[in-house]
């Protein structure tokens, strides 16, 4: 898993922006900023995080999950369920609203025979 320090380096480099532009634009000092890419400092403030996440275009909790204020497992979980209704809704472009019934309906009954109902 990724530190935070390496996302918000490269998180920062894919977006194009220097330090400097980050510091213009968020406030945060460009030696402060540079700590944090280089993992010097080990517990930011969520409002840190936060106005990074946003310009950064990065999950506010991928960043407190780098930093260890939330669980990385969750995360992960989340990330996952995220990834697979994303995946079905891709699939189910194209449906009329009526196959898309279908599927919901399918999806609760598969969810039913789980829970023994």
């Amino acid at each position: 898993m990724s530190t935070l320090g390496s996302t918000l380096k490269d998180s920062r480099k894919n977006i194009g922006l220097t330090l400097r532009q980050v510091e213009e634009v968020t406030g945060i000092s460009n030696a402060y900023l540079s700590q944090l890419e280089n993992d010097k400092i080990k517990n930011p403030s969520v409002n840190i995080l936060s106005k990074l996440s946003s310009i950064y275009k990065v999950a506010l909790k991928t960043l407190l999950s780098n930093a260890n204020m939330i669980d990385k497992k969750e995360v992960q979980k989340e990330e996952a369920n995220l990834s697979f209704a994303q995946n079905i809704a891709f699939r189910a472009e194209g449906l009329s609203e009526e196959e898309r019934n279908d599927v919901l309906r399918y999806l609760e009954f598969v969810k039913s025979r789980k829970n023994g109902l």
